[in-house]
């Protein structure tokens, strides 16, 4: 995949990014250690991010985006732009789920297309990844403007004529739902925050919420899914915690490999940056 995403430093609570040659100076509560690089580079930032009080904060702008912002994948492309919550529409991380999603759809045996459940899909990069492979999915995120955001990546990639279902609901109420008119699905993608509300206040806490959700998950899938991919971002979940979460999902006795390893970013300065822990499944053929 082409990517014009670059980490250049991290350390002291922030982090110093280049999305497409638009340098980004942000909070990083894990970038705990000292900043290797140049600090001049962080004052000469085009934008720089702080947190104010509750969850939005404020940009200060020394010099604006270009009016198409874009991330550029080869299969798909991101439209970025400054929100008040400090994201711009893009979690780098991810990039190494994009490609395993993309070679487990490619390398599905049936020559029925793979049925994909995407919840909290934000902008839709894992849904792009899936839909380009040839799955037929369904993006389920909270907010509708951020789905309306990830449809714009769609038609943005050349990707809006794919079955794609686009859903603004509470991922657990839309989860119980799909499991009473008896839908199923072949796969789950799951990225969900720590803490978030839904579209009529529900509240998500992950540790609270995430075990019953997966299991529900589990009957969405009859019992024979073909892979599973959940990322976490709580503080006090490993690796190992969370291959304990996906593998409790998953049917007794099915036959598959997990892979449970730490989210990291490598700065250009060499500092390294935890973004989460990634968990994936897949069924062996």
């Amino acid at each position: 995949m082409i990517h014009l995403y670059e980490l250049l430093d991290c350390g002291d609570g922030r982090k110093l990014e280049s999305f497409a040659g638009y340098v980004l100076d942000r909070p990083a509560p894990a970038a705990d250690g000292p900043a290797r690089g140049n600090p001049a580079a962080c004052r000469s930032a085009d934008a720089r991010y702080e947190r104010g009080p509750g969850q939005r904060g404020k940009w200060t702008v020394r010099n604006s985006p270009a009016a198409d912002w874009l991330f550029a994948a080869d299969d798909f492309r991101l439209e970025l732009r400054l929100t008040e919550f400090g994201h711009v529409g893009l979690f780098p991380e991810q990039r190494e789920n994009w490609d395993w999603i993309d070679g487990r759809i490619r390398d599905n045996p049936s020559s029925e297309p793979l049925k994909v459940l995407n919840l909290f899909a934000y902008t839709g990069g894992s849904t792009l990844a899936a839909a380009a492979a040839g799955a037929e999915v369904t993006h389920v995120d909270a907010s509708r403007s951020t789905v309306n955001w990830a449809r714009r990546n769609a038609e943005r990639s050349h990707l809006e004529d794919k079955k794609i279902r686009w859903i603004a609901e509470d991922a657990r109420l839309f989860v119980e739902r799909e499991i009473k008119r008896g839908r199923r699905y072949d796969a789950v993608i799951l990225d969900p925050p720590s803490y978030g509300h839904g579209p009529a206040r529900q509240v998500w806490q992950f540790d609270e919420h995430v075990e019953s959700l997966l299991a529900a998950c589990r009957e969405l899938t009859a019992g024979s899914p073909r892979f599973m991919v959940l990322t976490c971002h709580s503080p006090g979940i490993g690796p190992r915690e969370a291959a304990r979460l996906l593998a409790a999902a998953l049917p007794r006795g099915e036959r598959g490999r997990i892979e449970s390893e730490d989210l990291t970013l490598t700065a250009t300065s060499g500092s390294r940056l935890n973004c989460g822990v990634c968990t994936r499944w897949c069924a062996q053929q």
